[in-house]
């Protein structure tokens, strides 16, 4: 057994090695961010929403908890927030199985794929979905929610302002005809307003805002309802001060309250010169 194992003592207690303890304060410490960072958002969101001439609470921010463990969710949940994003279908059921708390609203923002429609609306809290781009997918979901009887379900048209062929969305252009399509077609599902993601490197985010907010002024005009009836989600950890003065209803943050999202490539990354660390802390007791 190395160093890094964990070594059983005679009444099935565990007993940690110096170095696993270090790890596990560091995890601890780390984990005790998320609160304050919930909080320092929040503040933020004021300030911004407040020099767009509008109060705090005429915007929702959805706490991004992709990638992340349940502890973190439960530390930003103890600290009184309700509302959490996931941008995978088996991870939002994954989690949403912990019998975490149950007046969680949970909103999914991810890419959506009809053969996993049934899975998500599997979610008994399942709040919003904020990414129908398409006809077909409205349909799969009007016909899910329809079968299992649940209340009709709140969603967003997820529109692609910045044209790039990697991101998902309706065509700005065919943005009214779906909107059409799930209000007068998919009794089951409840239109509730529009949903964008700006340009990686910000430089044109401003645009793809505005582009949004035009849409919505189509939208409005066209279907004669007051757009304080149809939200916008836009703006996300780098840019969200911008979204919510540019009008945004709806910010998506993750990285600024969780931390940076961890991939396999990169837990590899961060995992190799830990163990050169604690190897060496070791080899100096």
């Amino acid at each position: 057994m190395n160093n890094l194992e964990v070594n059983e003592v005679e009444k099935g207690e565990i007993q940690r090695s110096p170095a696993e303890g270090l790890v596990m304060a560091a995890v601890s410490s780390a984990d005790g961010l998320a609160a304050a960072a919930l909080r320092s958002v929040l503040e933020r969101v004021k300030q911004a929403a407040e020099r767009s001439g509008r109060s705090a609470d005429r915007v929702r921010v959805v706490a991004v908890s992709k990638t992340k463990p349940i502890s973190l969710i439960h530390q930003v949940y103890d600290a009184g927030y309700r509302c959490f994003g996931e941008n995978y279908v088996q991870e939002l059921v994954e989690k949403a199985s912990q019998q975490l708390m149950e007046d969680i609203e949970w909103h999914f923002i991810g890419n959506l794929q009809s053969n996993k429609v049934k899975a998500l609306l599997s979610v008994p809290n399942l709040s919003m979905v904020e990414t129908v781009d398409d006809e077909k997918i409205a349909n799969h979901l009007n016909r899910g929610v329809g079968s299992i009887g649940r209340k009709p379900l709140k969603v967003m048209i997820q529109v692609n302002t910045s044209g790039e062929e990697s991101k998902s969305g309706v065509e700005p252009a065919s943005c009214l005809e779906l909107v059409k399509h799930v209000r007068t077609k998919c009794p089951n599902l409840e239109f509730c307003g529009l949903m964008t993601i700006g340009m990686p490197d910000y430089t044109s985010t401003p645009e793809n805002f505005k582009t949004l907010a035009d849409c919505r002024t189509e939208i409005c005009k066209a279907l004669e309802i007051p757009e304080e009836q149809c939200e916008l989600s836009m703006g996300m950890s780098g840019d969200f001060e911008l979204a919510i003065e540019m009008g945004s209803t709806n910010i998506r943050i993750g990285s600024t309250i969780f931390g940076a999202r961890s991939t396999p490539r990169n837990n590899r990354a961060r995992l190799k010169p830990m163990s050169i660390r604690l190897c060496s802390y070791l080899s100096l007791r």
